[in-house]
């Protein structure tokens, strides 16, 4: 008998900004395919949040305290940051 087990991979989504009003939570635990990618996190993040496709080309994007592109992959317990522009004074 074979059994049959997708692996798959956690990592750990730091929310800021707009990504954080819109799911009212500072972060999310993530659970996604192995070879997954940076865009792969904030596509998943747009199918359940729709409003937040407008934010998608002005995103830029951490994995553990470092700025990486949008294909970046992913590892097992990785923090990845989506940081939206932000403005203050």
């Amino acid at each position: 008998m074979v059994e049959s087990t997708i692996k798959t991979i956690q990592v750990k989504v730091k929310l800021f900004a707009i990504y954080q009003e819109v799911f009212d939570t500072p972060e999310l635990d993530l659970v996604l395919l192995p070879q997954s990618t940076v865009n792969n996190v904030l596509q998943s993040l747009i199918e359940q949040k729709p409003q937040l496709a407008k934010w998608q080309e002005v995103t830029r994007f951490g994995v553990n305290l470092k700025f990486v592109s949008s294909d970046t992959q992913l590892q097992d317990g990785d923090e990845v940051v989506l940081i939206p522009p932000v403005s203050g004074g």
